[in-house]
């Protein structure tokens, strides 16, 4: 069961598999959305991605062409999340604000990666499975851990040294 708003933009040859919750999005040709994933309105997605099972991309996220989105991952849109205003009554939409986060061109995030709001995760960036992201992520470099720290940084992009 797929549930697929009238108000998405699907690109060619996209495979969404069962179970996905998608709205208000767009998403880009060649792309592949897993199972048991939620993408939110305004978030935009490029050309040959893939977006695996488990994972949760909220209003506010950009993610470019060829970017590998791992099991699980998570992003987060407020720094400051509560469930109430000071008056004690449920927060609505005029009572935050969504704080962006931009995934460049040939991103690869591993599985159970939190990403929070507001950073970017530069070209050819690599984040190591379970880390959280609290700050951008340099081109062409390994971040792992909680928080995610460097790694190691590639000499170029044009290098296939990860694979």
């Amino acid at each position: 069961m797929k549930k697929i708003a009238d108000d998405v933009i699907l690109g060619k040859n996209v495979k969404i598999y069962d179970f996905v919750n998608l709205y208000g999005c767009e998403i880009g040709d060649n792309t592949k959305v897993g199972t048991f994933v939620e993408i939110q309105k305004g978030v935009k997605i490029g050309t040959n991605c893939k977006i695996s099972s488990h994972t949760f991309i909220c209003e506010g996220v950009i993610i470019e062409d060829e970017v590998f989105v791992g099991h699980g991952v998570v992003f987060i849109n407020d720094r400051y999340p509560r469930a109430t205003r000071d008056d004690g009554k449920l927060q609505t939409d005029i009572d935050w604000k969504c704080i962006p986060t931009v995934v460049k061109k040939k991103v690869s995030i591993g599985s159970n990666v939190t990403i929070l709001c507001g950073i970017t995760l530069a070209e050819g960036a690599i984040v190591g499975a379970g880390s959280v992201v609290t700050k951008d992520v340099p081109p062409y470099t390994v971040v792992v851990g909680n928080p995610a720290v460097l790694l190691k940084k590639e000499k170029s992009g044009n290098e296939d040294t990860f694979r």
